[in-house]
């Protein structure tokens, strides 16, 4: 007990009895209060300790499946980044483009696209695609805290004005191969390291075809127009072109650990969306028999129209419908691949071996078919231009046999060959025919009649 000479010492002993079980009662309803009471509430009555660091930004590559557009066929990808310290999740897209651009139908001709990238509010990004019936995977990506943050500054000064913009081009430089330079450069080059020397087997042209299968149009129309640079067998590298390319090949890349040890790139996956689309087939079509078939049958219809125009005006009017159409549709086909190869940064389109099956030569047809019909100085003219026409496709038919002639274009061969020889048939049999001549030499010379003797 505790005396203040102060005071009397009984006094002073009771009152400093009363202070003891006071502070023991209020030190135990501290404790009860913190004991009974939610975590959060007591968090949010503590000041926060300061952080010796930011938290850790996550890093996931978002991949799109196809859609029904064309330039959605090859699906889609970006870099989502989650940042708690600032409470945002950006999405960032290299696939914007805007048919309103100033000349963008010339440039596109040109083969000098602009496209730009640009982030996005993650959620709004994914319920675009959700409402579009279009898959959404993420994936959750092993990097440093350092490496996100790198990754993080690149593509904020890559969204600048000054830098969003970038020539386009459909295999070397687009939305995909875009995210992949991004994020191999933010992996110290681990994705090059590793793609670079798998090989897959396929080329462009393997996956053009197949994502296209669903509109025949389209398939003809590129397989028409792309030429050899397509058909090269493509690295893993190469091949990530194709967003779902990329999503699949990166699960074989590993990074380095804490640890030194072997840690894979891929931390965790999640499907967001599945679509209900019929996804595209694995491998081509092969549609070879339908071209071949149609080829034949239109090669056989000129020729016989040919055959039967001597004799018949209705026949001669078909046989001359027919095979205009067909040499000003080769004709203009065959002035647009030329142009893309010659005049054009189209590298796609270059050393096109369906030059020899579609080229201008047919256009000549146009003019010189009729005028042979009616005057015997111009007929062979006529003639002439449809075996030259026939010839050069048997010769793209023929160099097939040697290595440097390795497009795969079988099936332009197989729908143009047979029309080709067709026209150049019944040409023959329409302007060379004995019959033919008779009969034009009867319409010229009225007085060169048999009369019965």
């Amino acid at each position: 007990m505790r005396v203040d000479g102060r005071s009397g010492g009984q006094a002073v002993g009771r009152s400093g009895l009363a202070e003891k079980v006071l502070g023991r009662t209020c030190l135990l309803l501290i404790g009860l209060f913190f004991v009974l009471v939610p975590d959060s509430v007591a968090q949010n009555r503590l000041p926060a300790r300061p952080s010796a660091r930011p938290p850790e930004l996550t890093v996931y590559l978002m991949t799109m499946g196809p859609g029904q557009a064309v330039w959605e066929r090859f699906g889609h990808n970006a870099i989502w980044i989650h940042d708690p310290e600032r409470g945002t999740d950006e999405t960032y897209n290299y696939g914007l483009f805007d048919l309103r651009q100033e000349n963008f139908l010339i440039r596109f001709l040109q083969g000098r696209m602009w496209y730009w990238m640009q982030g996005f509010p993650a959620e709004t990004y994914v319920e675009q695609y959700r409402r579009d019936n279009r898959s959404v995977w993420v994936q959750e990506l092993e990097m440093t805290p350092g490496a996100k943050r790198e990754l993080q500054e690149f593509l904020e000064w890559n969204e600048r004005p000054e830098n969003r913009f970038y020539h386009y081009d459909y295999y070397r430089d687009n939305c995909s191969t875009r995210v992949r330079d991004a994020l191999d450069r933010a992996l110290g080059g681990r994705i090059r390291d590793h793609a670079t020397a798998v090989a897959t087997g396929k080329s462009y042209r393997f996956h053009t075809q197949r994502l296209t299968a669903n509109d025949p149009l389209v398939y003809t129309g590129l397989l028409l127009g792309l030429g050899q640079p397509v058909d090269r067998e493509i690295s893993a590298w190469d091949e990530m072109f194709l967003p779902l390319a990329l999503r699949d090949h990166i699960r074989q890349i590993t990074v380095q650990g804490p640890d030194g040890a072997g840690l894979p790139v891929v931390r965790s996956e999640r499907t967001l969306f599945e679509s209900t689309a019929t996804p595209p087939p694995e491998r081509p079509p092969f549609w070879l028999p339908v071209y071949l078939g149609l080829g034949i049958v239109i090669g056989a219809g000129t020729f016989v129209l040919g055959r039967a125009a001597r004799d018949s005006r209705g026949a001669r009017t078909g046989f001359l419908a027919l095979s205009g159409s067909w040499a000003f549709l080769a004709g203009i086909a065959g002035l647009v691949l030329a142009g893309l190869w010659a005049v054009t940064d189209h590298a796609a389109a270059y050393h096109n071996e369906n030059l020899f099956q579609l080229n201008p030569l047919p256009l000549a047809l146009l003019w010189l078919l009729p005028r042979s019909t009616g005057n015997s100085s111009r007929w062979s003219g006529g003639l002439l231009a449809a075996v030259v026409v026939a010839g050069l496709s048997l010769t793209g038919l023929l160099l097939k046999l040697l290595p440097a002639f390795s497009q795969v274009n079988g099936e332009i061969i197989a729908l143009a060959l047979p029309i080709h020889l067709g026209v150049a048939a019944g040409a023959w049999r329409f302007l060379r025919s004995p019959g033919r001549v008779r009969t034009r030499r009867a319409m010229e010379s009225p007085m060169n009649t048999e009369l019965p003797g």
